[in-house]
C-alpha cells in the first residue's frame, strides 16, 4: 500500500527529493504522492520533520 501524507504536512518540500521514483508532487495545499508510483520504500517518511507521511 503506497505511503500517504496526513493534514500534518507544512509544505516544507524536504520528502519530494528523497523519492526515487518521483512519486511525490507539491499539491494545493500539501504535498501528494502518486500511488501508482510509490513503491512504499519510505524514503519520504525517514525525512518528514513533522511525521506527516505513513504507510496507507
Amino acid at each position: 500500500m503506497a505511503y500517504v501524507i496526513s493534514e500534518e504536512c507544512v509544505s516544507c518540500g524536504t520528502c519530494e527529493p528523497e523519492c526515487p521514483v518521483e512519486a511525490i508532487s507539491d499539491g494545493e495545499d500539501k504535498y501528494i504522492i502518486d500511488p501508482d508510483k510509490c513503491t512504499e520504500c519510505g524514503a519520504c517518511a525517514e525525512v518528514c520533520p513533522v511525521e506527516a507521511i505513513s504507510p496507507g
